[in-house]
């Protein structure tokens, strides 16, 4: 199985991102948020837009994963006060359950070693139960909730969960 996770750089691959983003976060989060949000979301955060400009000014990286050529998911991270925020990372569902998530997590843990950042954190909406199993199975826990207005009417109701990354070389009983 060839799995490469691939900077995004080039507008054609801002789009593939944009297409992944709509067809997964429709397919998640319609038992979750109402259309509606889905919607606004998805243009306001995830159109090739928003994501060109994320990568522009916002300080974020995106990373297609890519299976056998085909991309099947992405995530987003961005430096934030010393530890990695794990803005995005979804994985296509007819993907799902192979060990993916867990490869795209280590991907992701190397980026943190590799930027002497000390934990990863990331939020999750307080109903995405799959999610946030799948967080504490990888070591992530709960450090507190926030509500957050996203505009549009909107709000983000989210767990922010955290995972403490052993720097590189460092000993962890010192």
């Amino acid at each position: 199985m060839s799995l490469n996770i691939d900077p995004v750089q080039s507008n054609d691959q801002i789009a593939a991102v944009s297409r992944l983003a709509h067809d997964i976060w429709n397919e998640h989060y319609s038992s979750i948020i109402t259309q509606g949000q889905i919607d606004y979301m998805v243009e306001t955060f995830q159109s090739t837009a928003a994501i060109a400009e994320q990568l522009r000014l916002g300080g974020y990286s995106y990373y297609l994963i890519v299976l056998e050529g085909n991309p099947i998911g992405y995530l987003a991270v961005k430096p934030d006060d010393g530890k990695l925020f794990l803005s995005k990372l979804y994985i296509r569902k007819d993907h799902r359950g192979r060990g993916l998530a867990s490869r795209a997590f280590a991907f992701v843990e190397d980026l943190c070693q590799a930027d002497g950042l000390s934990a990863i954190w990331l939020t999750v909406n307080r109903h995405n139960s799959g999610s946030i199993a799948v967080y504490e199975k990888k070591g992530f826990r709960t450090v507190r909730t926030q509500v957050a207005d996203i505009g549009g009417g909107y709000v983000m109701d989210d767990y922010v969960m955290e995972k403490p990354v052993v720097a590189v070389g460092s000993c962890p009983l010192s």
